[in-house]
């Protein structure tokens, strides 16, 4: 999900003021305005008085700020944006899309969604200018993710790295445990902490509708660690069937910590409360030394109650999930969100093409708690340690990405039988009949 961009289940509906101000009243009749570098926002001209409409799954507190990141663009350009956030943003987008009342843009975090809308002929082609833009500012492996048969629909947002364990730096320091570097030294430190008295481990999947999601990155991530990208590859475009025995392999893996009672579930309870517990609150126990390990995403720096210290030195931190077969090298799972457009409107065009741009990326990045592959992201404005590692990562040519596979494949199997399954696996169900559900769903 990404961007990074599932958080909280509370519906968080927040529309951006609309202060109507053009270019000239940048420059003359606003105190206010007077500071602001309109200069910046000449092309996006014209539209003064216009509104267009946002929905995103993003919540809480990323919402706001991300409201505040276009704060300065709607001011100089006249153009109110509307911001909705919701919970059930995967399933909502479809009932307003069928219903007629579709957004101006969406932030989906599902290019198997995406894909779906795009060749219902749903969506609305990019820009010539937000095609420029995204292509000056992304590497092409992003684009490929919201082009469907040679047309290009929109450019990335908010991006993730999803190949962390978060964990407590004081916590390690005073049992004197180590950063495991691969995957047998993760097994052996889950054994120590286990054999200290503690669960080592802490999981959450609970997500509203999404419920499962958390689950099917620790599948991905085994799949990139036990089989390789081009194997990964196969997978989420089902050249090889999903019930195949490599697939297998990795939920094997993933299973000897997430239906390991020795190893889970920290502060919560038993292996079936990790179906129960929301991925919010799931690593929150480290901070009171009721868990230790907690495999999530970047983003989770979000999570943390105010006040945490994230780093090497705080009160938490993350290291990168362990590869298993060194000869697959050192593999980043991730996700993130693309800005598409149900309407062409001047005014969504131009919002659509300053969301794809360094200055917005920028913009953002400076509030905190950001991420994005945009290559003009200035990694000065990236305080978060995390937030920074990940960015560097994204920013490094010779990394291994790939996209998190649930949101590659068919919306009816990425986002649902695939969910649907790995929670029913965590309660109990063998691999064997789980694989079997979900290969059977995909569509013929």
């Amino acid at each position: 999900m990404a961007a990074l961009s599932r958080t909280r289940h509370a519906i968080a509906i927040a529309s951006a003021m609309s202060l109507a101000l053009g270019a000239t009243a940048c420059s003359s009749d606003s105190e206010e305005a007077s500071s602001e570098n309109c200069g910046a926002y000449e092309q996006y001209q014209g539209h003064d008085g216009t509104t267009v409409t946002i929905y995103a799954s993003i919540r809480d507190v990323e919402a706001d700020l991300l409201e505040q990141s276009w704060e300065e663009f709607s001011k100089c350009t006249g153009i109110t944006i509307a911001y909705e956030g919701s919970g059930e943003f995967e399933a909502q987008l479809q009932v307003r899309v069928d219903g007629g009342n579709p957004p101006d843009i969406a932030f989906i975090p599902q290019p198997g969604l995406l894909t779906r809308f795009a060749e219902a002929g749903k969506l609305k082609p990019a820009s010539a200018e937000t095609k420029a833009m995204a292509e000056k500012n992304y590497p092409a492996d992003w684009l490929k993710y919201s082009t469907v048969n040679g047309t290009f629909y929109g450019a990335p947002l908010g991006s993730n790295v999803k190949s962390f364990v978060w964990y407590s730096p004081k916590m390690f320091q005073e049992k004197g445990w180590k950063v495991p570097e691969t995957w047998d030294e993760l097994l052996a430190l889950s054994d120590q902490i286990a054999d200290s008295g503690i669960k080592p481990w802490c999981v959450g999947i609970e997500s509203g509708d999404a419920t499962g999601w958390p689950a099917t990155d620790w599948i991905e991530d085994l799949m990139l660690r036990t089989q390789g990208p081009e194997v990964y590859d196969q997978w989420t475009t089902h050249g090889i069937p999903f019930n195949d025995p490599r697939v297998a392999e990795a939920f094997d893996q993933a299973g000897r910590i997430l239906k390991n009672p020795k190893y889970v579930n920290g502060g919560f309870g038993d292996v079936k409360t990790i179906a129960s517990t929301s991925f919010q609150e799931a690593g929150l126990p480290i901070l009171e030394g009721k868990c230790a390990l907690h495999r999530q995403a970047s983003f989770y720096a979000n999570q943390w109650p105010e006040g945490t210290k994230v780093g090497e030195d705080g009160d938490v931190y993350a290291f990168y999930f362990p590869p298993i077969d060194p000869s697959k090298g050192k593999p980043v799972l991730g996700g993130g969100e693309f800005v598409v457009a149900f309407s062409d409107r001047p005014e969504v065009q131009a919002v659509q093409t300053y969301l794809a741009s360094a200055e917005h990326a920028n913009s953002r990045a400076k509030l905190g708690n950001w991420v994005s592959a945009n290559k003009g992201l200035d990694l000065n404005n990236v305080a978060n340690p995390i937030d920074k590692l990940s960015v560097q990562i994204l920013q490094d040519p010779n990394t291994t990405f790939r996209f998190d596979g649930s949101d590659l494949m068919p919306a009816a199997v990425g986002t649902g039988t695939f969910w649907k399954g790995l929670v029913d696996w965590v309660n109990g169900k063998d691999t064997k009949a789980t694989l079997d559900f979900i290969e059977n769903s995909w569509p013929r």
